[in-house]
């Protein structure tokens, strides 16, 4: 499909989130910042949408990084850099290029070069530059840091406005979105496509977001970012799950193997060893379980029911309800062990005390024998 539209004002962003730490205290990193970088600093709300409309369990700190460098291919070009810290542990790194005065196909094929640049591929990417740069800054403001953090990243298309109005419709009917959105050169099938372009939102007649797993396209004439910042958001959701996930995934084997040394030892020590192991797998659940559920609070959409058709359908799309599912099935499997633990734990010492109940018995009669 070919199109006469060009792109008058827009832009394509990079998005990369790091699971940087347990925690992120955003004052102290708010505070560092201002006294190291002396940037201007901002907690995040959203900006087309009513207060009382969402809700922030501790709206994140958005920073600004200034331009940073890129290459695409032998081109160098320069790009916006900003960051968002979010409570939970998460860093979303944003790169934004403008995208004015393209055609349809060069916009295209600066998104696609912009994310073959900085892709979990990309040989040359800036993140491990820009992540360097940060905990430089802010390290001291991380509680407990990964050594090695997981990472997401996400690339956004987006048209604030074209070279002459255009609704959503005609938009659809004129524009081939695919390519943009699958990074794919080859056309594909007719089930693909309908598959590809199947979560699509407009609100008003002139501006559409259509989403899919790694890339979306918005098209937003009043240049809100509302719906960019609540698929940042939805990102880091997924990561922080992800990462909860994985911790689980590690501490299942451990579990058994301490289970099955514990139990290989006499029965008065496995019973404390019981009684220790239980303790630790009851604080995990705990610390777990708080945190899975201030990720879920991270943002409340309550009476913008447009904003929050986008926020179910990207949740849905990264398949966070799954990630979130595993987490609690996995709690569950420790909490069982840690009941049974106590159980036998509590058995042991009543055994233990049994026993020496007896023994005293015992040690009585003998010294009624000898006193006689």
């Amino acid at each position: 499909m070919t199109t006469g539209l060009a792109v008058a004002s827009g832009q394509v962003v990079a998005l990369r989130l790091f699971d940087l730490a347990y925690e992120i205290d955003l004052k102290r990193a708010e505070a560092l910042w201002a006294a190291r970088a002396q940037g201007p600093s901002a907690r995040s709300r959203l900006a087309g949408t009513p207060a009382k409309a969402v809700s922030f369990g501790v709206p994140p700190l958005a920073l600004p990084l200034g331009p940073v460098t890129l290459r695409l291919g032998a081109e160098e070009v320069t790009a916006q850099g900003g960051i968002r810290l979010y409570d939970f542990g998460v860093a979303a790194f944003t790169l934004k290029l403008p995208a004015d005065g393209l055609d349809w196909d060069g916009f295209t094929a600066l998104a696609n070069r912009l994310d073959h640049a900085t892709g979990l591929e990309a040989i040359d990417a800036p993140w491990d530059a820009l992540l360097a740069q940060l905990r430089g800054l802010l390290g001291e403001a991380f509680i407990r840091p990964s050594p090695a953090p997981l990472q997401e990243d996400y690339l956004l298309a987006v048209v604030d406005a074209f070279d002459r109005p255009v609704t959503a419709a005609e938009l659809q009917q004129q524009a081939d979105l695919v390519p943009l959105l699958s990074g794919e050169i080859r056309p594909l099938s007719d089930g693909a496509r309908r598959d590809l372009l199947r979560q699509s939102f407009s609100y008003h007649t002139d501006d559409l977001v259509v989403l899919t797993w790694d890339r979306a396209f918005i098209y937003e004439p009043r240049r809100e970012t509302d719906v960019a910042d609540v698929i940042e958001m939805a990102n880091a959701q997924l990561l922080e799950m992800r990462s909860y996930d994985e911790l689980l995934d590690a501490e299942l084997p451990r579990m058994r193997d301490l289970v099955e040394a514990a139990r290989r030892r006499s029965h008065l020590l496995a019973s404390r060893r019981y009684a220790g192991l239980a303790q630790q797998l009851h604080m995990l659940v705990a610390e777990v379980s708080q945190l899975a559920e201030r990720v879920d609070n991270a943002l409340q959409v309550t009476e913008d029911v447009y904003l929050a058709r986008v926020y179910a359908a990207a949740m849905d799309l990264f398949r966070v309800p799954e990630v979130s599912a595993a987490v609690d099935r996995k709690l569950a499997i420790i909490r069982d062990t840690y009941t049974a633990l106590h159980g036998e734990a509590a058995g042991g010492r009543a055994e233990v005390l049994e026993t020496a109940i007896l023994l005293l018995i015992a040690f009585e009669i003998v010294l009624s024998f000898i006193r006689h």
